[in-house]
């Protein structure tokens, strides 16, 4: 593929700023577009953009698993998407290696693409630790199939503690163990408790104080976002609920589905949830264009690569300057950056999307600055916190405003009127509790049968 005779990006990344991005430019390059003048290629190894701040209220049901996600071909009518991998990068020749799902199927080669203008995007990955165990058992919550496969296992594991005589499995089937107290682990563990614990109701067996949720986190605060003093009543909300919080406490071990604690304590348990940080995505790494410390590429204002044309990235992959946070005290310290979240990501987009229509249009391009107005988390069914424009929030109003900032936030008006219908739906009958384990290995039951002539019997 060449791109000699059409200006081609390149949008490696389909998640809040590569599709954001690829959004706004498909709407600023219509006659560029409809020309034939102009390209534009979205990579990603999933056919759609999770919008990860539902991922917990999927996760207890509140949302169906298909409204947290945005399909791409559907909202991205005039660009290319391919689903697959961009695995390697030449920046200086202009060209790109994708492996697509057919080269994975049949064995064919990997792809080259040729592009003019570059967008990072590939947003991040879960960071782990060589904790013992760790790999073997840990539970990840970063994907919309990690989510729903949590929601199965917990309310499986309901099931097996209502059945079981021993009193050691019992123990553990109803042990939930979550490492990381930032925004996903928080979210995760309280939209889950307030799921199980409406769902034991119906087991005749089984009580809400049989549970043991435990929060585990190095610092020695939750939700560093909202500020400490909203940190605090995060976690006196959560252990007035019997949620054991353990601060300035570590992981040490989890094999044989014991976790072991730095404060010494051992968990016999069947769920550990690791939402302990992420980490950047390797293809920057492989990209060969400059790193801050933390594996980010270095980005100016503009959010170009710094001292790179035609590169461009914005989101978890970049260290933007953060224009709006006072400067540094000395001249040869660096400015702060912007944070890696969703609130500064996409609006981040917008900005892109404008400069790169500038660059291909030989206008003037424009610097990146947002004032951060705050944070909002939910601790589960009509409970949250929130701090915005530094007001803070606590409690049902805090909840709302969560609701209320996450459904402005989702792309397509389709996608914000079926999240509402949901939720409104929710409000008027009881929470859904099925567990369909089953979804994640659909043929076992055809296996099953095929294997012990269960089918003949049936005939």
């Amino acid at each position: 593929m060449s791109s000699n005779e059409v200006a081609r990006i390149l949008v490696v990344g389909g998640g809040y700023v590569g599709m954001y991005t690829a959004l706004q430019l498909q709407r600023k390059l219509k006659q560029e577009l409809r020309r034939g003048a102009v390209e534009i290629i979205v990579v990603d190894p999933e056919p759609y953009m999770t919008y990860q701040p539902f991922l917990p209220e999927a996760a207890a049901g509140s949302i169906s698993p298909r409204h947290v996600v945005v399909p791409l071909r559907r909202v991205l009518p005039h660009c290319q998407v391919v689903i697959g991998e961009v695995t390697a990068i030449d920046h200086d020749e202009r060209k790109a290696v994708i492996t697509t799902l057919a080269a994975e199927e049949t064995g064919e080669g990997a792809i080259q693409v040729a592009y003019d203008e570059l967008i990072l995007a590939p947003g991040s990955i879960s960071r782990t630790l060589p904790i013992p165990g760790l790999a073997d058992v840990g539970i990840g919550f970063k994907t919309v199939e990690e989510a729903i496969g949590l929601r199965n296992h917990v309310l499986e594991q309901l099931d097996i503690a209502s059945s079981t005589r021993n009193p050691e499995v019992r123990d553990a089937a109803l042990t939930f163990v979550f490492v990381g107290g930032g925004y996903a682990g928080v979210e995760a563990l309280a939209e889950l408790e307030d799921m199980a614990r409406y769902a034991v109701r119906y087991y005749h067996n089984i009580q809400p104080e049989d549970m043991k949720w435990i929060l585990v986190e190095a610092t020695d605060h939750i939700l560093p976002e909202v500020g400490p003093e909203l940190g605090r009543y995060a976690v006196r909300e959560l252990r007035s609920r019997n949620i054991d919080v353990r601060l300035e406490t570590r992981l040490e071990s989890c094999e044989h589905r014991v976790a072991v604690l730095s404060d010494g304590a051992r968990f016999p348990n069947r769920t550990l949830v690791w939402t302990a940080g992420v980490k950047p995505h390797p293809i920057l790494a492989a990209a060969n264009l400059p790193l801050n410390d933390h594996g980010r590429l270095k980005c100016t204002a503009a959010l170009q690569v710094d001292g790179v044309e035609h590169a461009w990235s914005a989101g978890d992959a970049a260290a933007v300057p953060d224009l709006t946070a006072d400067p540094p005290a000395k001249p040869d310290e660096p400015r702060a950056t912007c944070a890696p979240n969703a609130q500064h990501a996409v609006r981040q987009a917008g900005v892109l999307a404008e400069n790169i229509v500038a660059t291909l249009r030989g206008g003037p391009i424009g610097n990146y600055a947002h004032k951060y107005s705050g944070s909002v988390a939910s601790l589960g069914l009509h409970k949250g916190v929130a701090s915005i424009y530094g007001r803070k929030l606590r409690g049902y109003p805090a909840w709302f405003m969560h609701r209320a900032y996450h459904l402005s936030r989702v792309p397509t008006f389709n996608r914000k009127a079926r999240v509402l219908a949901e939720w409104i739906l929710a409000g008027l009958f009881k929470r859904e509790i099925v567990s369909l384990g089953s979804l994640e290995n659909p043929r076992a039951e055809f296996e099953l049968a095929a294997g012990t002539g269960r089918h003949n019997e049936a005939s």
